[in-house]
């Protein structure tokens, strides 16, 4: 990912924080076709000697041929906020009329070897813990002991846990940091004003947040 200085997000507590708030990543990998992408909602742990960056946590079917592929180097993309940027934002535009649109958004790329986990005690606590986590806004949040014992253990054979202790985490924060602090300001009060609440909003809030001097 070609990542300018400017742009470069580093800090872990960071880019751990986007992997949690968007954690449907996208899984990419050699397979026998070629590159192959799986979606896939990650849980995200601490880091430990061997993951420097965490280890990144998901299940798949046991259909699918991606846990055969343990031991292959992978990548795994997670997409935060991201919106159009008009030029009618940017100061210089009712200047000289010199200035042209762009995209700005968050990005996170983790990187490390795949892991196989077929274990339904392991996978189990994962299940638990994602299904904790996603049902916790639900006014009468569901739980795995919902469901009757025998039914869980049949799906639990029918699913495959993967594991990434990550090598590598590098994040692209595009917010507008080579622009000046008027630009950044008037962008991120375009975005919170904008007419569909969602990303632009989240962006909008992420570049306010992040106002810097223009270099």
């Amino acid at each position: 990912m070609y990542t300018p200085s400017s742009f470069r997000e580093e800090r872990l507590e960071v880019l751990h924080g986007l992997i949690a708030a968007h954690p449907l990543g996208a899984l990419v990998c050699h397979g026998e076709d070629g590159l192959c992408a799986d979606h896939l909602p990650f849980e995200i742990a601490a880091p430990t000697p061997e993951a420097p960056f965490g280890i990144l946590r998901a299940h798949v079917a046991r259909a699918n041929p991606l846990w055969r592929a343990a031991g292959t180097d992978c990548m795994v993309i997670f997409q935060g906020p991201h919106a159009y940027i008009t030029p009618a934002w940017y100061a210089e535009k009712q200047i000289s009329g010199k200035e042209v649109p762009t995209f700005n958004y968050a990005v996170a790329h983790a990187h490390g070897p795949l892991r196989a986990i077929d274990d339904a005690a392991w996978l189990l606590g994962l299940v638990e813990r994602l299904t904790a986590r996603h049902e916790a806004g639900q006014a009468q949040p569901w739980q795995v002991a919902d469901a009757p014992t025998a039914y869980i253990d049949k799906l639990l054979k029918a699913i495959v846990g993967i594991e990434i202790p990550l090598t590598r985490l590098t994040g692209k924060w595009k917010l507008g940091q080579n622009r000046t602090q008027e630009d950044q300001a008037s962008m991120a009060r375009g975005l919170a004003q904008d007419s569909q609440p969602g990303a632009a909003q989240a962006l909008g809030a992420l570049i306010a947040a992040n106002v810097t001097p223009a270099s």
